[in-house]
């Protein structure tokens, strides 16, 4: 007997409408999180026809999105409507579609593409640029989606805007009889504002509840993924740059200073991959930062990992040990237990012999005593590190998909940055320290990795939590 397969929940297709320039095509690309969705622009009218994507949960479109163009004459087509019912007792709906019936939609070819899609639709999302007064304009765009007998959520726009009348146009919809609305700022997101404007659909569209249900449920696991994927990337980084080392005799000045500055860029290309690797999971690219506001500039920070302004800038204090390195971020360890440097030399080999059971522990001491200098990643650099990796992982947690204005850093996410300024490095960090072996940049491919991965995993739940920490606004 063959199974059925699982029957799949109605579609449920929505009409974007609003007026022109409310930004109802950076509502699409924020759901979809597709950059490329359409046509953003502060222009007027930039959307001349019916556009339309579908948001999949395991594959399956569950929603259909349409963004429409602009409604840019309402108060005349709403004189339109009136005069094509006259003195008739017939509903609204009826004169609505004999105006859809005209050539081209008449004087109103525009309108006319916006209002057929809403028909077609089984909710309308009114988008509202919440900046705005509440307008003639605006009361007749409700006034003609309402004889259009759809359903319509208004979503406020721009509401992270200073300028934004929030509470105005929540009074405006109220009188109207109209108490679904939704805020949905399309360039600061937050967490919840997505979850809230399918929650509104969902009190009108009962029937489509199962895939509202599942929509939600599928982007709440998506945001997880994507947080746990950043933690796991940036825990990578702090493994391979925390049990990054160099070896270099100690008297040789010349050579030790090449070496610091190899170890450098090393560091600094690792970090250059790794921000690159965050864009890319969060769907942005190069063209979505600021350089000097983020500051990243050609894939690495504008401000250098191993500058002590860099370091003040986070609030991070520069180590009182290993002077020589701690001006340049970096730690040298220069170990003779007391020892000349010729008995130094002449006892690294003897345990160099005795020690080779005791694996990288082993190969250490006998360098340092046999008179050499390890260079390795300070702790107040490891900070840095760690800190704005996760600032930026936060900004690109709220960015959406078409704000036009560059990435920026939260400054306020203080609660965040200082669990890497503060407090004490993870133990996780301390364990690499004590295995190069586990660090990529010492060319190493192999050796331990299980228990390298074990210690990944740790510390990406360290970062997680860090992530998830509530942002303490000064003041």
């Amino acid at each position: 007997m063959t199974r059925e397969p699982p029957k799949l929940p109605p579609k449920l297709i929505v009409a974007v409408v609003g007026h022109t320039n409310t930004g109802k095509t950076s509502l699409v690309r924020t759901l979809t999180r597709d950059t490329g969705f359409g046509d953003v622009s502060n222009r007027p009218a930039t959307t001349r026809h019916v556009e339309g994507t579908e948001l999949l949960v395991d594959g399956q479109p569950l929603v259909e999105l349409y963004d429409t163009p602009g409604l840019e004459d309402p108060m005349g087509l709403l004189e339109h409507l009136e005069s094509l019912r006259g003195d008739r007792r017939c509903d609204w709906i009826e004169v609505i579609k004999e105006f859809l019936a005209e050539p081209a939609g008449g004087a109103f070819g525009q309108e006319a593409k916006a209002i057929r899609q809403v028909l077609a639709s089984d909710v309308a999302l009114y988008v509202i640029d919440a900046r705005d007064r509440v307008l003639g304009k605006h009361r007749d765009e409700l006034e003609i989606l309402g004889r259009c007998a759809r359903p319509v959520v208004p979503v406020l726009n721009f509401t992270a805007s200073a300028e934004a009348r929030t509470a105005e146009w929540r009074e405006h919809l109220a009188r109207i009889n109209m108490h679904a609305v939704a805020e949905f700022d399309t360039v600061v997101v937050d967490e919840s504002s997505e979850q809230r404007l399918f929650e509104k659909m969902r009190t009108l569209l009962d029937r489509f509840r199962p895939a509202l249900d599942a929509l939600l449920a599928d982007r709440a696991r998506q945001r997880a993924g994507l947080i746990n994927a950043a933690a796991e990337m940036l825990a990578d980084l702090l493994i391979d740059v925390a049990a990054c080392r160099m070896t270099v005799p100690e008297q040789d000045i010349d050579r030790r200073d090449i070496s610091l500055d190899q170890l450098k860029q090393i560091v600094r290309q690792r970090e250059q991959q790794c921000v690159g690797a965050l864009l890319e999971l969060f769907r942005f690219n190069g063209d979505d930062y600021e350089e000097d506001a983020l500051p990243i500039r050609g894939g690495q920070w504008g401000s250098d990992l191993f500058s002590p302004a860099s370091l003040r800038a986070f609030g991070i204090r520069a180590s009182g040990g290993a002077a020589a390195g701690a001006a340049a971020g970096l730690a040298i360890d220069a170990i003779t237990g007391g020892l000349t440097l010729g008995a130094a030399a002449a006892l690294g080999a003897t345990l160099g012999a005795l020690w080779s059971g005791f694996g990288s522990h082993g190969r250490r001491l006998a360098d340092v005593f046999r008179g050499y200098t390890e260079l390795r990643v300070a702790d107040e650099t490891l900070r840095l590190l760690a800190a704005r990796q996760v600032e930026l992982i936060a900004a690109l947690l709220r960015r959406g998909h078409a704000s036009q204005d560059k990435l920026r850093l939260n400054t306020e996410a203080e609660a965040r940055r200082s669990v890497w300024v503060s407090a004490p490095l993870p133990d996780e960090i301390e364990d690499a320290r004590f295995h190069p072996e586990w660090s990529n940049l010492n060319g190493n491919t192999g050796g331990a990795m299980v228990d390298r991965s074990a210690v990944r995993d740790r510390l990406a739940e360290r970062i997680v939590r860090a992530l998830t920490l509530p942002v303490v606004v000064a003041g």
